[in-house]
């Protein structure tokens, strides 16, 4: 592709525009060859590389406002050429205005169009044909391509109650950035394309509520970060084979079909499953696995129901928001529509229309008074409300917010409202934060909370230091982040966030309790000889942890990156299973980037990755550094901090662990309390994951989800 350009050079001369023109092709991702013709004023310049242009026309247009304003600054106001720069100005800003535009990928443009016109979707009633992004249903998102350019791909379709009535084109496949597809309350037909288990990153499946029939292709369960997943109200038949493994999946509803055989035993893995129906499919047989995770009164099955209300609770609650709107008839809309012309024989008098028509009037006029009387007076009661809410102080106290079931009515947590409402609760922790207080919930059968109280000062005092400032800003921050992380996601080694109740004076975050406290209180424990911390136990607490991770790291969408692994944030629930916690320093990621960087440093000294010290830059190889000194810590029964590494020639644990590995002993590594137990060559190989884990290039290091591989492995040996 070759630009020219001509007659628009700055006064400054043709020397200091070519070497601006060299600077800018000099750089890798233009790519630019530039010739400069001094007879007659043109430049002539070709890309090689997709996106060139847009990337050299960004970084002249910098360039050339750097040129206007070393004009005004170095000549007197009246003999700038505005004019002439202006023209220049705005000629290149048009110019990347039109090269900014985004297209879209054109495999994803081919498959979206052919699915659209499946769907029973036409130009009339969508702008397909130039743009689908532009139709309504279709969202799209820019992602980066192996040029370093962006484009444009197919995210979301989201097509509800459109009256559809044709069928899901096996085009669908090509779409692989498809994160969302919403069909449902149409009239689709015929079966499911197999092609669809190509969209890997698929989170979202709903086609409730249409006539699609057959079988579901068995090879659905690849489809692992689904977390919704909806057939309800169709006519499909076959048995239940293709719920093998949705380790993501929170939603599943298979209501009111033709599915026969068992109910699939391998419900029980489906460790984030919260909502499941499956009534309606009168030639299912067998029991419905027990799913710890979903809760159900015992009296559902001491009365002998084959389905506990808690699986069908859909059915008896989405049946009455179902709504059906058929189309007019074309005849119904024709009669209604038009008007027969009247005969001349029975024309109506002129005095007659005339007095119709001041009656027409009189009551038009007055139901729009009515109607502005009525809304001008719903405006002012609501901002007389208001008035009178800020006025008597009633802004003091925010709602409470409830992000799990386990809390059933707000009033459950009603004594957090009162000023001594934790007087009488057992303190189990205290933190530079505030205290951590164990209670309770009340009707839930004896179950255990632990509640966080995170104290923040009212925001007119005074006698604050800007230290004391930016210590509670910075605590706030994390109350944020932690709300909003933990808030929305759910998983068997996460520790979920049930409640977040704000107050003047302090927040309470609710939790989950861990009677087994913190792995590095188990560490410290085994260390005094106060309990028996055994190998499988340890094994078990680091394979969820990388599983934990992997969920973070590549099943969630952002990402999300921890930032402060570490033993301390890492509980122990009932069953010696990890739940990695905190939160407050977590950071998403989107998807398009491939590191973060930041202003500081945050984490905890031992378990910070080299280069985050160095560039300020975090990626999940960060928390995969983390987790290996956690790994070595298992093994080693030593934390980073602990004083034996201060009387080693290494001074500090990632060192001495691979000077030792590479020992002629690397079993002195190994916690003595560990030894003879049979078990040794397996806690070496979790050694040499540790190293690694904390490799100093982060681009050689695993991701999770290999390291909980190798773990498995482990285990299985």
């Amino acid at each position: 592709m070759i630009f020219a350009f001509s007659s628009w050079l700055p006064p400054h001369g043709p020397s200091y525009t070519t070497a601006a023109f060299k600077h800018i092709a000099s750089r890798p991702s233009t790519q630019l060859k530039t010739i400069y013709i001094s007879e007659s004023k043109t430049f002539k310049f070709q890309t090689t590389k997709p996106g060139g242009c847009q990337d050299f026309f960004f970084h002249f247009l910098r360039l050339l406002l750097a040129v206007l304003l070393r004009s005004i600054e170095s000549k007197p106001m009246a003999s700038i050429p505005f004019k002439s720069h202006l023209k220049i100005f705005i000629y290149f800003t048009l110019i990347i205005l039109v090269q900014s535009k985004l297209r879209l990928e054109p495999l994803d443009k081919e498959a979206i169009l052919t699915v659209l016109k499946d769907l029973g979707i036409h130009g009339q009633r969508f702008s397909v044909e130039n743009n689908p992004c532009n139709s309504a249903g279709v969202f799209c998102e820019r992602r980066i391509t192996k040029n370093n350019s962006y484009m444009l791909r197919v995210t979301r379709i989201v097509l509800e109650s459109q009256r559809l009535r044709g069928n899901l084109s096996p085009e669908i496949g090509k779409l692989s950035e498809l994160r969302e597809l919403s069909l449902s309350n149409n009239k689709l037909v015929y079966q499911i394309p197999p092609q669809i288990v190509s969209c890997r990153k698929l989170e979202v499946l709903n086609l409730g509520n249409n006539q699609f029939s057959g079988r579901v292709p068995s090879e659905l369960s690849s489809l692992i970060r689904l977390r919704v997943l909806d057939f309800s109200s169709n006519k499909f038949s076959g048995n239940l084979n293709f719920l093998k493994n949705f380790p993501n999946l929170e939603k599943l509803s298979l209501a009111d079909n033709n599915f026969a055989g068992k109910i699939p035993s391998s419900l029980r893995s489906f460790r984030n499953l919260r909502f499941l129906n499956i009534s309606g499919n009168s030639l299912l047989n067998g029991p419905v696995p027990l799913l710890p995770q979903v809760e159900y009164s015992e009296t559902d099955l001491q009365e002998g129901n084959s389905l506990p209300k808690r699986y069908v609770f859909a059915e008896n609650s989405s049946r009455g928001n179902q709504t059906s709107a058929e189309a007019p008839s074309p005849d119904a809309s024709s009669s209604s529509s038009s008007a027969q012309a009247p005969a001349p024989t029975t024309s109506v008098p002129h005095k007659h229309r005339k007095k119709k028509h001041k009656v027409r009037t009189w009551v038009l006029g007055f139901l729009a008074g009515t109607l502005a009387g009525t809304a001008s007076g719903l405006v002012i009661s609501v901002l007389f409300k208001m008035c009178m809410f800020y006025l008597k102080g009633g802004n003091k106290t925010m709602g409470m917010a409830i992000f799990s079931p386990l809390i059933k009515r707000a009033e459950d947590l009603a004594f957090l409202e009162s000023e001594d409402g934790l007087a009488s609760l057992e303190v189990i922790g205290r933190g530079g934060c505030g205290e951590v207080y164990k209670a309770e919930l009340p009707g839930s059968n004896g179950k255990k909370i632990a509640i966080k109280k995170i104290i923040q000062p009212a925001k007119d005092a005074a006698e604050l230091t800007e230290e004391d400032s930016k210590f509670m800003s910075k605590k706030m921050r994390q109350i944020k982040s932690e709300i909003q992380t933990v808030g929305q996601i759910r998983h068997r080694n996460l520790l979920p966030l049930l409640a977040h109740m704000p107050r003047p004076d302090c927040h309470f975050l609710v939790y989950e309790y861990m009677k087994n406290g913190s792995l590095q209180d188990l560490l410290v424990k085994a260390k005094e000889g106060q309990i028996e911390f055994d190998w499988s136990t340890r094994h078990t607490i680091a394979l969820g942890i990388a599983a934990g991770l992997e969920y973070l790291h590549l099943n969630h969408t952002p990402r999300i990156i921890h930032r402060d692994m570490k033993p301390a944030n890492v509980l122990i629930d009932d069953d010696m299973e990890a739940r990695i916690a905190d939160f407050g320093l977590a950071k998403a990621m989107p998807e398009a980037f491939t590191h973060v960087t930041t202003s500081n440093v945050v984490g905890t000294l031992g378990y910070i990755a080299p280069e985050y010290h160095q560039t300020l830059k975090f990626t999940d190889k960060c928390d995969i550094y983390s987790f290996g000194v956690i790994l070595a810590v298992l093994v080693m029964g030593k934390l980073p901090s602990d004083e034996f590494f201060q009387h080693t020639d290494e001074m500090n644990l990632v060192t001495w662990m691979r000077n030792v590995m590479t020992s002629e002993d690397p079993k002195r590594a190994i916690d003595p309390k560990l030894l003879g137990n049979g078990h040794e060559d397996q806690m070496l190989l979790v050694l040499k994951i540790a190293c690694f884990c904390t490799l100093e290039n982060p681009k050689e290091r695993p991701n999770s989800k290999d390291v909980r591989c190798m773990l498995s492995q482990i285990n299985d040996n």
